[in-house]
């Protein structure tokens, strides 16, 4: 069982910054691909991006290409989402998910295995 646990996430203006943080309870954190989704009130859960577990590759969506960038490392067993030039349609709740399968879909939520509780970011207009 792996555990996973967000924080920095918080309220902050638009075209503000914020850097959320993942850590992982596991021994064998390298051998995860990591990845962010977000979930915003009455919609679904969405891809944000993802990161290969030797931090080579890296994963994003459309809408958040350029203005965010993922990050792991291994050695601290955590990985980061550092969010810039936020938008108020950033706003949801932000969940740091572990993927064991190798070469899958990195964007598919229903493929991750494990999953952390959320955090909430509040970005206002």
């Amino acid at each position: 069982q792996v555990q996973l646990v967000e924080s920095g996430g918080g309220l902050v203006q638009a075209g503000g910054s914020l850097r959320l943080s993942c850590a992982a309870s596991t021994r064998t954190f390298s051998t995860y691909t990591m990845g962010w989704f977000r979930q915003a009130p009455g919609k679904e859960r969405k891809f944000v991006a993802a990161i290969l577990r030797n931090g080579v590759g890296t994963y994003y969506a459309e809408s958040v290409q350029g203005r965010f960038a993922m990050s792991r490392d291994n050695a601290k067993n955590t990985v980061y989402l550092q969010m810039s030039s936020l938008k108020p349609e950033d706003t949801a709740v932000y969940y740091c998910a572990a993927l064991s399968k190798y070469g899958t879909s990195v964007s598919t939520s229903t493929l991750y295995d494990y999953w952390g509780q959320g955090i909430q970011v509040t970005v206002s207009s």
